[in-house]
């Protein structure tokens, strides 16, 4: 098992699945990684920042005049790690 971890990126501070945020890595996203949002698992993250206790999650089905997601902030406790 720590080969598969040597191989493994280190989790960013910040991380977006967007590929237009300067906070996009897809080094890490290839990787399978969990999220844990006030000691629950998240399923739904569309970005997190550890550091300042945040994540931004889709608010329902509203999108904006693009067509992309509306983003509400939740603000706790955040950790995040590989599956």
């Amino acid at each position: 098992m720590s080969d598969s971890s040597a191989e493994r990126p280190a989790l960013p501070d910040h991380l977006s699945i967007d590929p237009r945020s300067p906070h996009h890595d897809r080094a890490v996203l290839s990787h399978d990684i969990g999220i844990r949002f006030n000691d629950k698992d998240r399923h739904d993250v569309e970005e997190y920042c550890i550091s300042e206790g945040w994540i931004k999650v889709a608010a329902g089905k509203t999108v904006d005049r693009k067509g992309r997601p509306l983003l509400i902030k939740l603000k706790g406790k955040v950790e995040v790690f590989y599956r």
